[in-house]
């Protein structure tokens, strides 16, 4: 799992990287595209993040003491505040497509800032949907732990599936970590 997350802390910093390269040159124009971000649904969506956090780390310290229907509730806690980030999400996507946000050819966004604005989005959506995607996966993991953990098959003993899992969504939430003032606070003090 260390190896698999390295290999994504790799792909995420490629990403990050070449947002920081861009916004270092385009500053005003990232800055007004980013008040174009819900910060409050951003905010929401980190404070639920962080709670899915806890759960998890919950879920895999009731594995190492073998309380089975303490790790299926937590896990499955944390499985509905996944879901939750994700649906906030798919609401701002919406927003965005309402309000022509969306890189292409319907773009819309003032004249001075359109073509770096429109950079702007195309990080916002590739490094979020690639999160997003990533926490999908990541409910999946959670849903066969759940049924695992239903049927008995961690103990005190045995529970490296859970830690395993749990490091994979403390990964995932801590890129959200990143992502959240990278898109969402630019320029807000001002």
């Amino acid at each position: 799992m260390w190896v698999f997350l390295v290999t994504e802390i790799m792909f995420f910093g490629g990403l990050f990287a070449a947002y920081t390269v861009y916004r270092w040159m385009y500053p005003d124009a990232f800055a007004a595209a980013s008040h174009e971000t819900d910060l409050g649904w951003g905010a929401i969506n980190t404070v639920v993040l962080l709670g899915s956090s806890l759960t998890m780390a919950l879920a895999v310290y009731f594995a190492q003491i073998g309380k089975r229907r303490a790790l299926v509730t937590f896990v499955l806690l944390t499985i509905l505040l996944g879901v939750v980030f994700l649906g906030i999400k798919g609401a701002e996507y919406h927003h965005k497509y309402v309000d022509h946000l969306i890189p292409g050819a319907g773009f819309q966004f003032e004249a001075q800032f359109q073509k770096h604005a429109q950079l702007f989005f195309l990080f916002y959506f590739i490094m979020t949907g690639m999160h997003a995607l990533h926490m999908v996966v990541g409910i999946g993991l959670l849903a066969v732990l759940a049924v695992r953990a239903w049927y008995g098959q961690f103990s005190r003993e045995y529970f490296f599936p859970v830690e395993v899992t749990g490091l994979y969504w403390h990964f995932v939430d801590i890129v959200w970590i990143f992502l959240f003032p990278l898109l969402y606070l630019i320029d807000r003090h001002k």
